[in-house]
């Protein structure tokens, strides 16, 4: 795969708490000049990136994000201003709480009301693995697909571990044929990059595809 085919399945990332409307606009230069699938920032950011890139970029935020536990009703408030505001793909953090209490039917209606939100646009669950069983990643290999969400994510880059082959191959085995797979989190050589694409995965997620592929 050639680097320009590797940087159409970026999401090119930048999430950091203290990131400057310098950092958001240099990511977004970067994507439109080498054509990454999408930059993803911060829901404060969406729509002064919509009014000055318009239709060049495409935009996707985080939800819920980094911890997924805040009640669903702020989630769906978060996901229709960013939608308002100019988002085409949504990142939902998963209420994690509710699949340690076993509540797997809580979160599956809750991918389910967002994605009913989002609607022709796309979203993607992270499940956040590095604080999951592998009985609890293959149930919510299920609810991610029995909800109608577009994909499923590994991780948010904030907590203990990122993205892994074992967890990727793990998905592939259990998610439903309409979800793809998003690996996210600690992806930061090219090396990691052919593994996740070689694997299946549609998008990457990580702030330095671009210094690495240049």
């Amino acid at each position: 795969m050639t680097p320009s085919e590797m940087l159409s399945h970026i999401d090119h990332t930048q999430l950091k708490a203290f990131c400057t409307w310098e950092d958001i606009k240099k990511l977004c230069e970067e994507a439109i000049s080498y054509q990454t699938a999408s930059v993803c920032i911060p829901p404060c950011y969406i729509k002064r990136v919509h009014d000055t890139f318009g239709d060049n970029i495409n935009i996707c935020t985080v939800v819920g994000f980094p911890l997924g536990y805040s009640v669903t009703a702020a989630k769906i408030a978060e996901t229709q201003q960013a939608l308002e505001d100019g988002a085409n793909e949504i990142d939902m953090v998963i209420n994690i709480t509710d699949v340690k209490n076993g509540n797997m039917a809580a979160v599956q209606e809750e991918i389910a009301t967002l994605k009913r939100v989002t609607g022709d646009k796309i979203l993607k669950v992270i499940i956040e693995t590095c604080y999951l069983t592998e009985y609890e990643k293959i149930a919510l290999c299920k609810a991610v697909t029995d909800a109608g969400a577009d994909y499923i994510k590994t991780s948010t880059g904030f907590g203990t571990g990122g993205a892994t082959v074992e967890d990727i191959k793990l998905f592939r085995e259990h998610i439903g044929s309409q979800v793809k797979m998003k690996a996210a989190g600690g992806v930061r050589s090219v090396e990691d990059l052919e593994a996740f694409l070689d694997l299946g995965c549609e998008r990457i997620g990580t702030s330095s595809a671009v210094n690495m592929l240049k």
